[in-house]
C-alpha cells in the first residue's frame, strides 16, 4: 500500500499532467521563453507546476519546495522536488515524449518519487525501503552483465554543448560494445525505463536536482545503482546541491564497466 505522502504526490502529478494534455493540442499559442541558450521554459510549465504545487501545499502547507521554474520556496528538512514538465523542447514540439517528476527529499535524500507519464498513462512510484512500482507492478531492473548488446540512453544538456566532444568520443567508444544509445529528451523518463528494463543504463552531464531526484530512488528501489561520472554518489538532492552534475544509472553489473568506460574516454575529465 502506497504512503499518504505519496498518494498526495501522484494526485499532485496527475493535476499537472491535466493541464499538460489539455495544452497539448494549442501548442502554436502558448508563450515560449528561452531561459539559456537552447534552454526553454513555457507558460504551460508554469502552470502545470502551479497545479502540482496547490495540491502538495494543501496537504504539506510546511514542507519546503524546490521546482525547476519557481525555484527554492520555504525551508526545511522536507523538500518537493518538482520537475513540472521533464522533456519541455518534446512537448513544444508535438513529441510524444515527456513527463512530470515528483521527489520527496529530505536532509538531501530522496524517500518518495513519483513519475507520471500522461499521454501513457505511465505511473512510476517509489518508496525508500519499500522498492519500485510501474502501475501497480513491481519492476526491476535488467539483467545485462556487462555492456555487450545493452541499449543505453545519454542527453545532451544545453548548457553542457562545450564538452560536446567529450561527450561523442565517449558515445563511440561505448558502442564498440553497446547495441545502442538512444537520446530521448527526458532525463526523468531515461531514469525510469532503467529502472523498469526498457534501458540497461544511463548516463548525462549538467542534470539538476529536478531533473534527477524521483528517477534516482526508482533506480535504486528496483535494484540497481546510482553514481556519478567518477563512481562517487549524487550528492544532495536539494536546494543545497542545486548545480548540475553528472550521473550514471544501471544495474549493479553493467553500471561499473558503463563508468570505467566514461573515464577511460575521457568524457569525466572533460566534466571536472
Amino acid at each position: 500500500m502506497q504512503k499518504p505522502v505519496v498518494n498526495v504526490m501522484v494526485k499532485a502529478a496527475r493535476a499537472a499532467g491535466n493541464v499538460l494534455l489539455r495544452s497539448m493540442h494549442k501548442l502554436d499559442a502558448i508563450n515560449v521563453v528561452e531561459k539559456d541558450r537552447m534552454d526553454f521554459a513555457s507558460d504551460v510549465d508554469e502552470a502545470a507546476e502551479k497545479a502540482a504545487v496547490k495540491e502538495l501545499r494543501r496537504a504539506y502547507p510546511d514542507y519546503a519546495i524546490l521546482a525547476e521554474e519557481g525555484g527554492a520556496q520555504g525551508k526545511g528538512h522536507s523538500v518537493f522536488v518538482i520537475d513540472p514538465l521533464d522533456g519541455t523542447s518534446n512537448f513544444l514540439r508535438g513529441f510524444p515524449h515527456w513527463c512530470v517528476s515528483i521527489a520527496l527529499v529530505e536532509g538531501g535524500d530522496v524517500q518518495h518519487g513519483v513519475i507520471f507519464d500522461p499521454l501513457r498513462n505511465e505511473l512510476f512510484t517509489a518508496s525508500r525501503g519499500s522498492g519500485a512500482v510501474l502501475n501497480d507492478k513491481r519492476i526491476r531492473v535488467g539483467e545485462r552483465k556487462d555492456l555487450a548488446g545493452a541499449m543505453l540512453a545519454t542527453g545532451f544538456a544545453p548548457r553542457e554543448r562545450e564538452r560536446a566532444p567529450a561527450q561523442l568520443e565517449c558515445i563511440r567508444e561505448l558502442l564498440r560494445d553497446a547495441e545502442d544509445i538512444r537520446r530521448t529528451g527526458s532525463a526523468a523518463l531515461d531514469l525510469a525505463y532503467v529502472a523498469c528494463g526498457r534501458l540497461d543504463g544511463y548516463f548525462e552531464a549538467g542534470v539538476k536536482p529536478w531533473d534527477i531526484a524521483a528517477g534516482v530512488l526508482l533506480v535504486r528501489e528496483a535494484g540497481g545503482r546510482i553514481c556519478d561520472f567518477r563512481g562517487a554518489g549524487t550528492g544532495s538532492l536539494d536546494a543545497k546541491g542545486i548545480a548540475g552534475r553528472t550521473l550514471v544509472a544501471g544495474n549493479l553489473k553493467l553500471i561499473d564497466s558503463l563508468q570505467k568506460g566514461i573515464v577511460q574516454s575521457g568524457y569525466a575529465a572533460a566534466c571536472r
